[in-house]
């Protein structure tokens, strides 16, 4: 799913989980507001807390969008069914939706 695409959905009304899976160096940077912040590295262990989300469509972001694919892919191997990678992650976010979130 492209920025604009969560965007569209997002302010439509439709209830929709942001999911950062960078590290927190990473979201001290830059970080999109609203978002749940869930290292990668950390994904196992806090999956059990992420369940009351698993009927809500949920849309994982990284840096670029290599590791919001790895996650997504975990996500949906432990069953939650409407989840998607941002496509481009937090840097086409910048490009496209937000330029005051710091690019790097």
């Amino acid at each position: 799913m492209t920025p604009r695409e969560y965007v569209r959905r997002r302010d439509a009304g439709e209830l929709i989980v942001l999911l950062d899976c960078r590290t927190a160096s990473e979201r001290d940077i830059a970080s999109i507001p609203g978002a749940m912040h869930v290292p990668m590295h950390e994904l196992s262990a806090r999956l059990e807390g992420l369940r009351s989300h698993e009927a809500t469509p949920v849309v994982v972001h990284c840096h670029h969008g290599a590791r919001s694919l790895q996650v997504t892919a975990a996500l949906r191997q432990a069953g939650f069914d409407d989840v998607h990678s941002m496509a481009g992650g937090i840097h086409l976010w910048s490009l496209d939706i937000d330029p005051s979130v710091a690019v790097y």
